[in-house]
């Protein structure tokens, strides 16, 4: 679709005092595939050529000649709308995919450019929860698109693996803590104890001084309190790494908060040297009044540093290390403030790449069903959400395909895509209500949906002929023209979550992409085409379908079984 909208914007150049470029980031895509395939607004045009929208746009439709890459060029009000030429799009588009293979969608923007993304961040020594599926599956979804864009990209898992809690496991490990227990399921029998020391010190208020005297030691650097705490770290991120080879997500860092230990009195340097910090009932904190916003903590009163501080040094450290052109942070909505002060603070140190920080909000995650959050305690643990999907899914795989090979595989791919897709389906900033019989649905609007028609077509290939020396400009039908105009839109659409932040944007597309194949499949015979070349063109055609799938769902970062 961009030879059309270069084609355009060269032709309207011709005749407008504005540049091609001024003239493609105008190009819309009309409601109704009847309205045409682009269209260009005449509005801004009024002031310059003192013509009235729909006037400008009646006369540059009557004098562009659409040549042959339009079949037709109209105004329509203030819009000129363009008719690819249908032949034309097919041959070009189908080409294209089955050329590009797995590169179709990738671009080159960012060549030469990092990115640097800041996701999942779990907390050491508790329990992978569902609450952090989110971080997890938008920062890995962010982190694919961006490399299809041409980044180089460099993710994040800022650990959570610093701070007053770990004196609160140490005092309950030394109390209540089995070896035995530890070595076999660590991550819960260390949240048990996390657990057991809240419930205790409601009675035992000696346990929080306790708590807090060993976490001074684990700052003073204290044998016993380091070892602890380098057992927990370990054991914890040895069990994470397992819950992210489910989810297929990796990293190229683990540098967590206590990484930045040793920066923090320089940073806090820094802070004073730029003349932003001052001191307020004992406290230093930057005066963010002038921003709109409360003062940012960096150093308590009894010398504690905060998130703020560590963030602070973390955004100064990776842009020295990365030099980076953009860092996201995939981290809920709730600490939007945070990350205003954060960003209003290296702006007034003086560092120009503080206007390329962003946070990246999402809203919550909610089960409806109680039963998954009282199996262990209050927090619904992601691993049970994802073996409880694999579950269903292979129960419906047993049910509908009882001879399908490695079963387990499948279900596996089918399963963990549906609780990905899930989330990834709907805008991030808008909170999800969690429902199995949605998120599993092989015909609504779910990743097994997709996955199921990327296995139908190919299940088609297998039995198909050789469709060598196909002619897609055959492909002319209405139905075929549907699903030829999405393929097209394949790299804009990828263009356009990066630009957003929004894995929906892609996830979205799939839908339609299945739903326009599906209603072809059934109205448009492919092995029993009338025509051998009409046969080849529709095998042609479904392959770049299955292609276009394929290469969306790895920017989900969900797999594509070929049989269901």
């Amino acid at each position: 679709m961009q030879r059309y909208r270069d084609e355009i914007a060269r032709m309207l150049a011709e005749k407008l005092p504005l540049k091609k470029e001024q003239i493609a980031a105008e190009l819309e895509t009309p409601p109704e595939p009847q309205m045409g395939d682009l269209a260009f607004p005449c509005f801004k045009l009024a002031k310059i050529l003192r013509k009235p929208p729909a006037a400008i746009a009646s006369e540059l439709a009557g004098a562009l000649d659409g040549g042959d890459y339009f079949a037709r060029i109209e105004a329509k009000g203030p819009y000129i709308n363009f008719f690819c030429n249908r032949q034309k799009l097919a041959l070009w588009t189908v080409e294209a995919v089955l050329k590009e293979k797995s590169r179709f969608g990738c671009q080159d923007e960012g060549r030469g450019e990092t990115v640097v993304i800041d996701f999942s961040a779990p907390n050491i020594a508790k329990p992978f929860g569902v609450g952090h599926l989110r971080s997890t599956v938008i920062g890995n979804s962010l982190y694919r698109i961006y490399e299809a864009m041409g980044y180089r990209c460099v993710g994040i898992n800022h650990l959570g693996d610093w701070g007053t809690q770990f004196g609160k496991l140490i005092v309950a490990y030394r109390m209540w803590g089995d070896e035995k227990k530890l070595a076999e399921e660590p991550v819960k029998h260390l949240y048990d104890l996390y657990v057991r020391f809240h419930r205790e010190a409601e009675d035992k208020p000696d346990l929080e001084e306790a708590a807090r005297a060993w976490f001074k030691k684990l700052e003073d650097g204290d044998g016993e309190a380091r070892l602890l705490w380098q057992k927990f770290r370990e054991l914890s991120l040895a069990e994470f790494k397992r819950i992210y080879s489910i989810l297929g997500v990796e990293f190229d860092s683990y540098q967590g908060e206590s990484y930045y230990n040793d920066m923090l009195a320089g940073t806090i340097r820094q802070v004073e040297d730029a003349g932003l910090a001052k001191e307020s009932e004992g406290a230093l904190v930057v005066d963010l009044e002038d921003e709109g916003m409360p003062p940012c903590l960096l150093r308590k009163q009894d010398g504690a540093t905060l998130y703020a501080t560590r963030d602070l040094c973390a955004a100064i450290y990776r842009y020295e290390k990365y030099k980076f052109s953009k860092m996201l942070y995939v981290v809920g909505a709730d600490q939007a403030l945070h990350f205003k002060q954060l960003f209003a603070v290296l702006e007034k140190m003086g560092f120009p790449w503080a206007s390329q920080c962003v946070h990246v909000p999402f809203g919550l995650i909610r089960f409806k069903e109680s039963k998954m959050s009282t199996r262990r305690g209050t927090l619904v643990f992601l691993e049970d959400v994802l073996q409880r999907a694999i579950e269903l899914a292979e129960q419906t795989i047993r049910e509908k395909n009882p001879d399908l090979k490695d079963k387990e595989t499948v279900a596996r791919q089918v399963g963990v895509g549906a609780v990905m897709f899930g989330d990834l389906s709907n805008d991030r900033i808008k909170d999800i209500d969690f429902e199995w019989e949605k998120v599993l649905d092989f015909s609504g609007e779910t990743a097994p949906y997709i996955q199921y028609s990327h296995a139908r077509i190919c299940s088609i290939l297998r039995k198909a002929e050789d469709w060598n020396g196909y002619d897609a400009s055959l492909l002319t039908a209405d139905e075929e023209q549907a699903v030829i105009s999405l393929l097209a839109r394949f790299p804009e659409t990828v263009a356009r979550a990066a630009e957003t932040y929004k894995p929906s944007v892609v996830a979205r597309y799939l839908l339609d992409l299945a739903a326009e194949f599906n209603k072809f499949y059934h109205r448009c015979p492919v092995l029993q085409a009338p025509e051998e070349g009409i046969r080849k063109a529709r095998l042609a055609l479904i392959a770049a379908v299955r292609q276009v799938l394929v290469n969306g769902l790895l920017l989900l970062g969900i797999e594509a079984p070929e049989e269901m």
